[in-house]
């Protein structure tokens, strides 16, 4: 178990729909939610893809969410325009709340450098894009690595290249690239088998609806949980589709901390809250006045609650015996009385 609460990232992503004030107001609603950090990205069309209307540019026509957009097109629409970093930056320390960025390219770290970014998410899809995990790691701050469609061996040269480079603290996210996520595509048995492979701490990065996926990942133990956030998804922001609404990010606050600390101890007995309830196990009592002389029968001593009579497994051995004294009704039953 960790010794911390897990870390709840909300991941704004492109649900700012082109506004810098609705930016600002999902960095304080991820603040009046309890999230620990608000995460951007930072990219461009021209940074990610080029302008091209060829199929090989093009999202399948089946997609749920994006079918037939072209990447140019999709990436003008969901970007963060760069002077918005600087206010949403000073928004979240404002609130609180840690903000930090995906990077795409060597110009988007240097934005982030300049605006003092205290970690480095690396998405899914740069994970083979190892020079630009090195300049993240170059910078001697965290990174954080998502593993969406990537192998064992992909992530352990991830891994390797960000250590190389001088990173330290790196946390690497179990994660399924798909948009939304199916849950039985999530495998989060696979989070500790990768806590096992890379003696890393893993988190999740996690795309499919509700919360239930993420509460679930930390008894596998997820440090970290990231979710898409959105104001409403019915405002239909490039991923609203997936995200989470503010109530449901601030159920994920509070239920992801009280499934951790559910995790507890392998110790198995009576804990110190259960200390009033073993008092009212229950135990031989005289249920009816008795006088000395009288019969043990099953009229007149009973297992009943509280503690504090024999044992019930022994009613087979006084049944029959005699009482030696008086016992008035709610007498526990002790060898001294037969």
């Amino acid at each position: 178990m960790s010794s911390r609460k897990p870390y709840i990232v909300a991941e704004m992503s492109g649900n700012h729909n082109g506004s810098l004030d609705r930016a600002l107001a999902l960095v304080d609603a991820a603040a009046e939610a309890g999230a620990d950090a608000i995460k951007i990205q930072t990219y461009t069309a021209d940074t990610m893809t080029v302008d091209v209307k060829h199929p090989r540019f093009q999202i399948s026509a089946g997609h749920d969410l994006w079918g037939g957009d072209h990447l140019y097109q999709l990436f003008e629409r969901a970007h963060t325009p760069w002077d918005w970093h600087a206010p949403i930056f000073e928004r979240a320390r404002e609130r609180g709340i840690t903000p930090f960025s995906s990077p795409f390219d060597r110009t988007a770290v240097e934005l982030l450098e300049k605006l003092d970014a205290p970690m480095y998410k690396i998405a899914s899809s740069e994970i083979t894009d190892l020079p630009l995990i090195r300049l993240a790691a170059s910078t001697g701050k965290p990174v954080i690595i998502s593993t969406g469609m990537a192998t064992l061996r992909e992530i352990t040269a991830a891994v390797e290249a960000a250590q190389g480079a001088g990173a330290t603290d790196i946390t690497v996210l179990s994660c399924t690239a798909s948009y939304p996520a199916p849950p039985e595509e999530t495998n989060l048995r696979r989070i500790p088998v990768l806590a096992g492979a890379l003696r890393l701490p893993i988190g999740l990065s996690d795309h499919t609806m509700g919360i239930g996926v993420p509460i679930a990942a930390v008894a596998y133990g997820a440090v970290l949980i990231e979710k898409h956030f959105t104001l409403d998804r019915a405002d239909g922001g490039v991923d609203s589709a997936f995200s989470l609404d503010q109530a449901e990010l601030r159920l994920l606050v509070t239920e992801s901390e009280r499934a951790w600390r559910a995790l507890g101890t392998t110790a198995i007995g009576p804990t110190p809250a259960e200390k009033e309830s073993l008092r009212f196990r229950r135990s031989l009592y005289v249920v009816t006045d008795v006088r000395a002389g009288d019969p043990v029968t099953e009229e007149n001593v009973r297992s009943i609650r509280p503690t504090g009579g024999l044992e019930p497994d022994l009613i087979g051995t006084v049944l029959g015996r005699t009482f030696t004294v008086d016992a008035a009704k709610g007498t526990p039953l002790t060898w001294d009385l037969i």
